[in-house]
């Protein structure tokens, strides 16, 4: 007969891994989209309608092209790690793996595509 306290049944099971790591991790993007999303919001709307020229010469200015480039980097790992969160609570074995992989990869190339949209923009 085995006699199993209950911190021996326990070992392996909840969040004793990264969670917490993971728990600050988001707290600070969100904190950083809490200010990022209305500073965006604020430059990218005078732009629309304008022309393909104004949008260069707008975007050519610093400050519009830092907003915009960091709102796409924060924005995109702050998805790719609640969506793994999600993942990672609901779904078990093969299907994890792929899903967490490739959200990773399709939040990368967003986030690199977008970045170099605001680039091209900005020279």
């Amino acid at each position: 007969m085995a006699f199993l306290t209950d911190r021996k049944r326990a070992v392996n099971w909840g969040s004793a891994k990264a969670g917490t790591e993971h728990f600050w991790k988001m707290k600070i993007q969100s904190v950083g989209l809490l200010f990022l999303v209305p500073l965006f919001v604020f430059t990218f709307g005078p732009i629309l309608g304008s022309s393909y020229e104004e949008v260069i010469a707008y975007y050519s200015r610093p400050f519009p092209a830092i907003v915009a480039g960091l709102t796409i980097l924060v924005t995109c790992i702050h998805f790719k790690d609640g969506f793994q969160t999600l993942v990672e609570d609901y779904v078990h074995g093969l299907w994890e793996k792929i899903l967490i992989l490739g959200m990773t990869c399709l939040m990368y190339a967003l986030a690199a595509t977008g970045l170099f949209a605001v680039a091209r923009l900005a020279l």
